[in-house]
């Protein structure tokens, strides 16, 4: 398997997607990371891995200081039944460490459901390996991808 950030930019250039990576020291928490980062909480999206019932995946763009909205997602990926899969199975279904996990160069291309709260944003997110960021501009990621937009998530508790 090839070194996760050189994925990730192989990646990003076949789609056309201008993409920068930059190293952060480790953080505790989303707060820390985004304080690390100069930015709000919320300008770091979470890629969540999501397992549906037949055993094929999507990933859930969600920002920070936010949830998923089981409800919501269920209702725009037309199923009942979805669910967080197990860190190894996050991995076999992406090829990255749950922390690291970006929808640009995963093994398999799946689905991307963005949160509509992050439209006209430039967000932080994973970058495939532990120890960066990946910044990008969310509507071009989005349009990368061909990602569905939609409020997929509610305000943290």
């Amino acid at each position: 398997m090839s070194d996760p950030l050189d994925r990730v930019r192989e990646a990003a250039a076949s789609r056309g997607l201008s993409v920068e990576l930059r190293e952060r020291p480790a953080a505790r928490s989303l707060h820390e990371a985004a304080e690390k980062l100069g930015i709000p909480a919320s300008g770091i999206v979470k890629t969540l891995v999501v397992k549906r019932s037949d055993d094929t995946y999507l990933f859930a763009l969600i920002p920070g200081g936010r949830s998923i909205s089981w409800p919501k997602l269920r209702t725009v990926v037309g199923v009942n039944r979805l669910r967080l899969p197990e860190a190894e199975l996050a991995f076999a279904a992406t090829g990255y460490e749950r922390g690291t996990i970006v929808p640009i160069g995963s093994t398999t291309d799946w689905p991307v459901y963005a949160d509509e709260s992050i439209v006209g944003q430039r967000i932080a997110m994973g970058a495939g390996a532990h120890g960066y960021s990946l910044f990008v501009d969310a509507d071009d990621l989005i349009a990368a991808y061909g990602a569905t937009v939609a409020d997929i998530s509610v305000p943290e508790a």
